[in-house]
């Protein structure tokens, strides 16, 4: 039986490159974006376009109900929509510290608990939870983005104990440095908030470390993650954890030996 992916946030970056990777290797795939239009440009590789935003509720009920009544199944949840708010702690309006946590946390949440009874009536399934190296490690200015991937990562292993007795898997994915829109968009919003005032120095600097030729100097291809992600809804016992891209191990290493204030002197240089 051919399997089923639902593959989120897959207009662009690591989610177009997981949707590709994994029609071309024989998977039904559904794309799902906010951005219906661009998700057009899947279309050539097999994939279905899904319009889906997961601060809908009733948008990521018909979503995956389409999917049940096309193809009855969900074998693989691919939870990659988020985005990364930045701006210090102190300027961002909590409005939009809310959005952050509700797109990043709660719909891949929603969207888990939609699929996950097919997945634990049949036995089986794979449930990846895209995180990131910034859901072990943090970064200035991005204390509202953190906190969501650092929740992502507590609810993944969580989630992961309550569905090993039903058969179904949860895996984190942890990118390093990824040639997608994410510096960009991160640091645009972190201009708007705190480009001006008390933090507007420290912004410009972290901004040239993350956004246009500084990150791309450093980046892996977003197909490095989509053959993480391939990997782990194709193995009969996936890890727990994929860390992935460029500088993801050795950061993650270091986070795992070096004390807090090793780790603050780091980042206090990162901007200068």
């Amino acid at each position: 039986m051919t399997k089923v992916a639902l593959v989120t946030g897959a207009s662009s970056g690591i989610g177009a490159a997981t949707a590709r990777r994994l029609a071309r290797a024989g998977w039904i795939v559904y794309g799902a974006a906010r951005r219906i239009d661009r998700l057009a440009e899947l279309e050539p590789d097999g994939v279905r376009p899904l319009a889906l935003d997961v601060t809908d509720d009733a948008a990521m009920v018909a979503g995956v109900e389409k999917i049940l009544a096309e193809e009855g199944r969900v074998d693989a949840l691919v939870n990659n929509a988020g985005y990364g708010s930045y701006g210090s702690i102190e300027e961002v309006p909590l409005e939009e510290a809310r959005r952050q946590i509700e797109v990043n946390l709660f719909g891949l949440a929603r969207l888990t608990q939609l699929v996950v009874p097919g997945m634990r009536e049949r036995g089986s399934g794979t449930i990846v939870n895209i995180t990131s190296i910034g859901g072990k490690i943090t970064t200035p200015f991005g204390g509202w983005y953190h906190a969501s991937k650092f929740a992502v990562e507590g609810l993944s292993d969580a989630l992961r104990v309550e569905l090993a007795p039903f058969g179904v898997d949860v895996v984190v994915v942890e990118p390093g440095a990824i040639a997608t829109e994410w510096g960009d968009i991160a640091m645009e919003s972190g201009r708007k908030v705190s480009g001006e005032g008390p933090y507007a120095e420290l912004v410009e600097k972290m901004a040239s470390s993350l956004e246009g030729d500084g990150m791309a100097r450093m980046a892996s291809d977003p197909d490095v993650v989509a053959r993480a992600i391939e990997k782990a809804v194709t193995a009969k016992r996936p890890r727990t954890r994929y860390a992935v891209g460029f500088g993801a191990k050795p950061i993650l290493a270091a986070r795992k030996v070096l004390p807090d204030r090793a780790m603050d002197w780091i980042q206090q240089r990162v901007v200068g």
